[in-house]
C-alpha cells in the first residue's frame, strides 16, 4: 500500500504579510486550496492514507476539519521538527509501504503519481525525485546518464549530463521510510548523507505544469493556470461581492471577499474574506495585507 504525507508545517515567509492571515498551504488556487489540489492528484492515484503536519497556524487546517480534510491525518508539531522529523512523526500513523512525500506548496495537477511509485518498485530504488529537466549544471540538481542525482547543494557525486529543478515531490520505500531521524532536513540529513555513502537517488522527469505558492508569483501564476485550464478569464467565489463599477480581468475572488472601487482588477487574487479596491494589477489581497506579484523574469 502507498501512502503519502504533505508537508504544512513552514512560516510561509516569502507571502508575508498574507502568511500572517492564512496559512500558506490553504492560499487559495482558483476555487479550492492549495492542498486540496494535491490531494486531488493522490485520490486520483488511489492514495488515500494521507497525513499532514502544522505548525504554523493550525487553527486554519482546523476550519476544514469537517471538509476535504476530514479523513486526513493532521499532527501539529508545537516545535518544529524539519522536513524529515516532520515526515518520520507522520509516517508513523500511516500504514507500511511506499510513501509519497510532497511539499505542501508545490500544486502540480497532472503529476503521474502512479508512474512515480512503479518506477521506485521498478527500479529497486529507495528515493526516487521528481524533477523538470534543464541545461546541464543549471537547476536545484544535476543528474548523471541514468537519471541518479549527482549534483546536490553545491556537492557532486558524479558526471552531470543534464540539469534539473527538483520538484519538492519524492517517494521512498518502505525501509527508507523507517530509517527517517526524528528530527531534522530531507535534503541535509537524509539525501546528502546518502549520496556520500554512494547511494543513488533516482529521478523522474516531468515536464509538466507546476508551481510553487509559497511566493506572490508563483500563486498567481498558479491561479491564472487554473483559469485557463477551467477556460475562464476571472472566477468570483458565490457570495463574494465585486461593485459594479470594477471589471474582472484574469483575477479570482474568493469565498466572502469584496471587490470596491472603479476600474479594473487585472491578474489579482482576493483571497476568502479579502477585500481589495480597483483599480489594481498583480496584486494579492486578504483581509489586511497587499502584497505586489512582482512580474516574472524569462531566461534567454
Amino acid at each position: 500500500m502507498t501512502a503519502a504525507v504533505l508537508l504544512c508545517a513552514g512560516m510561509g515567509t516569502r507571502l508575508a504579510p498574507l502568511s500572517d492571515e492564512l496559512a500558506k498551504p490553504l492560499m487559495p488556487v482558483g476555487s479550492e486550496p492549495a492542498v486540496s489540489h494535491i490531494l486531488g492528484v493522490l485520490r486520483a492515484a488511489g492514495i488515500r492514507d494521507v497525513g499532514i503536519n502544522t505548525h504554523h497556524r493550525p487553527e486554519d487546517f482546523s476550519r476544514y476539519s469537517s471538509g476535504f480534510l476530514a479523513d486526513i491525518h493532521v499532527l501539529h508539531e508545537p516545535r518544529i521538527l524539519g522536513t524529515a522529523g516532520g515526515v518520520a512523526n507522520v509516517a508513523a500513523k500511516l500504514g507500511a509501504g511506499d510513501l509519497v512525500v510532497w511539499n505542501g506548496d508545490i500544486v502540480a495537477p497532472g503529476l503521474p503519481i502512479d508512474a512515480l511509485v512503479s518506477a521506485r518498485r521498478e527500479r529497486k530504488a529507495s528515493l526516487l525525485w521528481v524533477v523538470e529537466p534543464t541545461a546541464a549544471h543549471r537547476g536545484t540538481v544535476g543528474l548523471d546518464a541514468l537519471g541518479n542525482i549527482v549534483r546536490l547543494r553545491g556537492e557532486r557525486f558524479g558526471v552531470e549530463i543534464r540539469g534539473a529543478n527538483y520538484l519538492g515531490v519524492q517517494v521512498m520505500g518502505p525501509a527508507e521510510r523507517e530509517r527517517l531521524p526524528p528530527e531534522g532536513s530531507l535534503v541535509a540529513d537524509v539525501a546528502l548523507p546518502w549520496l556520500r555513502q554512494g547511494k543513488t537517488i533516482g529521478t523522474l522527469m516531468f515536464q509538466g505544469e507546476w508551481d510553487d505558492v509559497g511566493s506572490p508569483a508563483g500563486l498567481l501564476r498558479a491561479n491564472l493556470r487554473w483559469l485557463a485550464r477551467q477556460g475562464l478569464d476571472s472566477w468570483k467565489a458565490p457570495g463574494a461581492h465585486v461593485a459594479s463599477t470594477v471589471r474582472l480581468e484574469r483575477t479570482v475572488v474568493g469565498r466572502g471577499a469584496r471587490v470596491e472601487g472603479d476600474g479594473v482588477l487585472s491578474d489579482c487574487v482576493v483571497l476568502p474574506e479579502g477585500t481589495l479596491v480597483a483599480p489594481a494589477r498583480r496584486m494579492l489581497a486578504g483581509g489586511r495585507a497587499r502584497v505586489p506579484a512582482p512580474e516574472e523574469v524569462t531566461e534567454a
